[in-house]
């Protein structure tokens, strides 16, 4: 079984214009997503539609595929490099490039998902709340809680809280169940993802903006990968400061 790895880049932001490109401890954020990952995985390229990124990547000789301006998703920016990077690949990693400190039993934890289940199409990944963690952080909007049924498929992603307790008050929602936080990192059977590009978006993907759920209204199964780590992406040029400060340490 082979892996290939794209990392989506574009240059327009609109909370962060020219991310990919901005410095992280003296090397750009793409470059430090390309280096955590390009020995894992049989290649890795970044995707992109901008050739200052172009140039950027070749500047650190990383491997990059020009893609078209018009994609409306990372997924479909992913297929497109599929179909014109030569070799022939089982496994396409969808890598956030906003994420520089991806790990690689990230990684392996979606590649387990496909050696351990040959009828895999879709893997993603999981991270459980704790006990610790506050009632605020379990109803953030921004971090897509998933339910997931005794095989690890995914049943259904949300913004909201899934599932309601009922009977329960909210502080001891997290002591009664197992909730867990999607980790925007996916790894696509190489027929599967030529297949999600041609799907139309869903009433439940418009509704909640999340892309899966065009996929489980189709009837795909997102097979589901538990990790207990969770690392900083950089969404905003505050996410960057505090990641400039954690680089410091983490070294």
């Amino acid at each position: 079984m082979t892996f290939l790895g794209i990392i989506p880049a574009r240059y327009a932001s609109t909370r962060f214009p020219a991310k990919p490109l901005a410095m992280l401890g003296g090397k750009m954020v793409i470059q430090r997503v390309y280096e955590q990952v390009k020995d894992i995985l049989d290649d890795v390229y970044v995707a992109t539609d901008d050739e200052r990124i172009e140039t950027a990547v070749k500047s650190f000789g990383g491997k990059v595929i020009m893609t078209s301006i018009h994609h409306k998703s990372g997924t479909d920016r992913c297929y497109e490099a599929a179909t014109k990077i030569e070799g022939d690949f089982d496994i396409i990693f969808n890598i956030q490039g906003d994420e520089p400190f991806i790990q690689p039993s990230q990684i392996n934890t979606l590649k387990n998902c496909f050696m351990e289940d040959l009828t895999t199409q879709i893997a993603t990944l999981v991270k459980p709340f704790t006990a610790n963690d506050s009632y605020a952080a379990l109803e953030n909007v921004n971090s897509p809680k998933v339910v997931i049924n005794k095989n690890r498929e995914a049943l259904y992603f949300s913004r909201s809280i899934i599932p309601y307790q009922r009977n329960t008050c909210h502080e001891e929602w997290l002591e009664k169940h197992v909730y867990y936080k999607h980790i925007g990192l996916y790894a696509f059977h190489k027929d599967i993802l030529k297949e999600l590009v041609s799907i139309p978006q869903s009433a439940l993907e418009m509704a909640e903006l999340l892309e899966q759920l065009r996929w489980l209204e189709n009837g795909y199964r997102i097979k589901v990968g538990i990790s207990e780590v969770e690392t900083i992406g950089i969404d905003t040029p505050q996410d960057l400061e505090y990641a400039e400060s954690f680089l410091k340490n983490w070294q």
